[in-house]
């Protein structure tokens, strides 16, 4: 793991902090970065020592003294640096403020990353539980333990990790960049090798699986537009979905499919609108509602394929959020957003390996929910969806700029082919 530790000092050429890093610092480019934010910043350095691992799983280390021209530069220097790891080297535990009211962070909250994150408390290192980007850090009442809390849910008195004192935080780490999700996460592009993307991501699907952990689905309604439910009910019955987060429109549409044969009236089976094809969603939708629900329809025999049906029949999790345009929606939509987030947190424990296709907001939410070890394969037609992604810091991101149908038609077959 790389991260870097500061140590304060104070010499006659300004104001000067010590800094150590250690780990895959080359090949990560964590050496680099950190120089780069120094100089960004108006900051200059000294490289005291350094030393190069000589194989290619040894650590590597350097000592770099860091100048500034004012107290207040440097701070905004160890800040940036903070961000690619640094820690204060001094021994002291990270200091909590309590908050003053519901639903907001104390002033000089420590916000989140979505890397592994440590905190000092009674002079032990602790691991940070439910590691999410954009929270804060709560501390229980014994002081022995840390998890990451959204704003909405503080509560007066939470104990609320506050500057950056006692805090250490690991970036994603990189040795040499062997395979897909090391060396081809950036930048998105359209003409990236698709066979080999698709058999890279294949692999990583059977070795979540082989090692007991669940594959996460976050699907849009072009998933039934394009004719490629068939696909998805596979991936179920193979074992290769365990959980999914859609909204109201892929369940609303699937349904229709199984129903009617169309998706958003156009029949899947010609290409062509169907005669008063545009209520047929509708009608689906208040069909399962005058049922009571999704699994009340399969378990009454009325619905008998699609995504849906296979979730139900192999109890498969799923989390549908609404959205301010759904029709309906289905009696299972949360429609209530920070409930929805909240069920959402609660169902990606134990998630090794997320597929997002087709679904912006969908994709971004879950990205923003999933700690940086996680594997992520964003599959769209429209680019921007995965550099969306990036850009919100979901770094372990592997775009496929493509249409689903054919991208999952050949996952399939791949993942098909030792079975």
């Amino acid at each position: 793991m790389e991260w870097i530790m500061v140590s304060a000092t104070v010499s006659k050429q300004g104001f000067v902090e010590d800094v150590e890093i250690q780990g895959h610092i080359i090949d990560s480019l964590i050496l680099p970065k950190v120089l780069d934010e120094i100089l960004t910043h108006g900051g200059s350095y000294v490289i005291k020592d350094i030393r190069i691992g000589q194989r290619q799983n040894d650590p590597s280390y350097a000592r770099i003294e860091v100048r500034a021209d004012s107290s207040e530069k440097l701070r905004e220097i160890l800040d940036a640096i903070h961000d690619h790891g640094a820690a204060p080297v001094a021994v002291s535990d990270c200091q909590t403020v309590a908050a003053d009211m519901d639903g907001a962070f104390p002033e000089g909250f420590y916000s989140t990353t979505s890397f592994r994150t440590q905190v000092r408390l009674k002079g032990e290192w602790i691991d940070v539980e439910d590691q999410e980007m954009d929270c804060g850090i709560l501390v229980d009442a014994e002081g022995t333990a840390a998890r990451c809390i959204p704003m909405a849910e503080v509560r007066v008195g939470d104990r609320i990790v506050v500057g950056r004192q006692g805090l250490r935080v690991f970036p994603a780490e990189t040795t040499a960049r062997q395979n897909l999700f090391e060396f081809m996460a950036s930048p998105v592009s359209s003409e990236k090798p698709k066979g080999v993307t698709v058999r890279e991501i294949a692999a990583a699907m059977k070795r979540t699986k082989e090692a007991g952990e669940r594959i996460l689905a976050v699907l849009g309604p072009a998933i039934v537009h394009t004719g490629s439910v068939e696909h998805v009910c596979r991936l179920i019955r193979s074992g290769y979905l365990n959980i999914l987060f859609a909204g109201n429109a892929l369940a609303a549409h699937d349904i229709e499919q199984a129903f009617f044969g169309t998706s958003l009236g156009i029949s899947l089976e010609r290409g062509l609108p169907t005669e008063e094809g545009h209520e047929h969603h509708l009608r689906a939708i208040n069909t399962i509602r005058r049922l009571g629900g999704i699994r009340r329809a399969v378990e009454r025999g009325v619905l008998k394929s699609g995504v849906m049906y296979e979730c139900i029949r192999h109890d498969i999790p799923f989390l549908l959020a609404g959205s301010i345009r759904d029709d309906g929606p289905l009696p299972e939509v949360v429609t209530d957003v920070l409930e929805a987030q909240r069920r959402m947190r609660e169902m990606i424990h134990g998630v090794g390996f997320c597929l997002m296709m087709a679904t912006m907001l969908h994709s971004i939410a879950t990205g923003n929910l999933l700690p940086a070890w996680v594997k992520v394969a964003c599959v769209d037609i429209n680019p921007a969806t995965v550099t969306k992604l990036t850009d919100r810091g979901s770094i372990q991101t592997v775009g496929v700029v493509t249409d689903v149908e054919p991208f999952l038609r050949a996952l399939v077959a791949e993942l098909g082919k030792e079975e």
